[in-house]
């Protein structure tokens, strides 16, 4: 049993593929195994290469793993069910090219959900069809990845999306194949969605294929949520700290893990504003050691 730490472009501000601001694709390779990283996931299809060739070069140059990626769309709108079909087949074929496992699927922020973040008693609900054809669009993606590309599909719970808070997460669990549909736990999302993760990766113990590690500085998640101040706003606040510095047990976490027979990857994930004062390879390096003075 090995648990394995990775970390992922969003570190370094990356959260779609053409944001001008983004650093360039080989800095982030670089900079994450100088950190101390062996592994790092994709970041929004488009950002590094889609030649096979290209990355894998690029990767195996820096002893690198492809861990996985993430399809972070629109699931909540149909309008845009082309562009979330896109690029999940444009990333499922980027991580079988390289031997990945992991497929995130995220439902990314609605303006509908923007302003009640971390307000779970708040938040507008869908109607009973919007969410019919909301767990359908991710029933399908979800079967796409696991039947045809042999991919472990995992959901995760993500701030300002219609699959956010414990209720709502817990549903559309119920609603999709445990076969098809797994759990990727983000530790800091679960706290600005105002529940612990841990008594809920205990309680989806079967189903948690993949961990995000995130921490969340308490004093700006309340102040943010007060304000229903927008996420990437909350981001350039530094709402996401650094590792061990927020409310995240990671002692418990760990414990939890290798108790259960966690075997595999996780993935720091520090969101991070692209034009912000941080410099994020140093803030990577700081969570790398935090994670290896307990044990990772």
């Amino acid at each position: 049993m090995t648990i394995k730490i990775g970390n992922a472009p969003c570190s370094w501000g990356v959260e779609f593929a053409d944001d001008p601001r983004n650093p360039p694709w080989q800095r982030v390779l670089d900079e994450c195994k100088a950190a101390g990283y062996d592994g790092i996931e994709l970041g929004p299809i488009g950002f590094m290469p889609e030649d096979p060739a290209v990355l894998a070069d690029a990767l195996a140059a820096r002893d690198l793993t492809l861990v996985g990626g993430v399809v972070f769309r629109p699931f909540h709108d149909p309008a845009r069910w082309d562009e979330v079909k896109d690029a999940a087949i444009r990333t499922c074929k980027s991580l079988v090219s390289h031997g990945a496992r992991h497929l995130v699927l995220i439902d990314s922020i609605s303006p509908r959900r923007a302003l009640t973040a971390g307000r779970p008693a708040e938040a507008e609900q869908m109607t009973a069809a919007e969410w019919k054809g909301f767990a359908s669009r991710f029933r399908d993606i979800a079967r796409m990845g696991s039947d045809e590309y042999g991919l472990t599909v995992s959901v995760h719970p993500h701030a300002a999306g219609f699959a956010d808070f414990e209720v709502e997460t817990e549903r559309l669990l119920g609603d999709i194949d445990e076969r098809l549909l797994k759990l990727c736990l983000d530790t800091g999302h679960s706290h600005y969605a105002a529940f612990d993760p841990l008594p809920f990766m205990k309680r989806h113990r079967a189903r948690l294929a993949y961990v995000h590690f995130k921490d969340i500085d308490p004093a700006v998640r309340a102040d943010v949520v007060a304000k229903r101040t927008g996420f990437y706003d909350a981001c350039g606040q530094g709402i996401f700290c650094n590792l061990g510095k927020g409310m995240t047990d990671f002692k418990a976490v760990r414990s939890f893990l290798l108790e259960t027979g966690y075997d595999g990857w996780c993935t720091v994930e520090q969101d991070c504003d692209p034009a912000g004062t941080t410099v994020p390879v140093n803030d990577a390096r700081a969570n790398r050691a935090f994670l290896q003075s307990i044990g990772f």
